[in-house]
């Protein structure tokens, strides 16, 4: 026999909330979250977007990365980027998402653009071999939300900043959303993400945790 476990309904974990819509707000779970259900610990991403690349210790070739822009369609985390084709004072690469997507290629010297990356990999006095190779390390979605993590990237995912209203799926790109905000109760056997820290932040919030 086939046992099977139904999950948290729709706004299941709320007990009371506040008149009117003072509970709620409208909020953009950021892409690359994944698949997020109702009750889940919710968290404000406070970190400018920006890019760090790190070029891999055994390249050939010391060119370097520059003229950046992150928007919010960037996923945070690691890309890769890697020379396919070695060409006198210039090449082509392949860049990779941190969820393992060919983004697409680019051409070194000239400004490549995907995935919410703009940069520009410059030839430098030693051409780039193949496999020579980036990593990207990218903030990105300031202003929008993901699961709470108390152990995650420093971002402003380690304050619970609500709870996530209705199920959804941002694994792929932004979803649009509910989060109860404040001054709500709420049962606890039916959060997720649910830790000392998340509960004191949700406790701040005006969010009673009821067992």
């Amino acid at each position: 026999m086939t046992i099977k476990t139904e999950g948290v309904y729709t706004g299941e974990f709320l007990l009371s909330e506040a008149n009117g819509s003072r509970s709620r707000e409208e909020v953009v779970i950021a892409a690359g979250s994944g698949i997020l259900k109702a009750g889940t610990l919710i968290a404000l991403i406070t970190a400018a977007n920006a890019l760090t690349p790190t070029a891999n210790g055994s390249n050939i070739g010391n060119g370097t990365i520059g003229s950046v822009a992150v928007t919010s369609a960037a996923i945070t985390g690691d890309y890769v980027l890697t020379i396919i084709e070695a060409v006198e004072n210039a090449g082509t690469f392949e860049v990779v998402d941190p969820t393992g997507f060919l983004l697409g290629e680019g051409t070194v010297g000239q400004p490549f653009t995907g995935g919410g990356l703009t940069f520009t990999l410059a030839d430098g006095a030693t051409d780039f071999a193949v496999g020579d190779s980036f990593t990207l390390a990218v903030l990105a979605n300031l202003g929008e939300y993901t699961a709470y993590d108390d152990d995650g990237t420093d971002d402003g995912r380690r304050a619970a900043s609500g709870i996530l209203f209705a199920s959804v799926d941002a694994t792929v790109n932004d979803v649009r959303a509910v989060g109860v905000m404040r001054d709500a109760e709420v049962i606890e056997h039916l959060l997720t993400g649910l830790d000392a820290n998340g509960r004191a932040d949700l406790t701040a919030l005006g969010i009673v945790i009821r067992s």
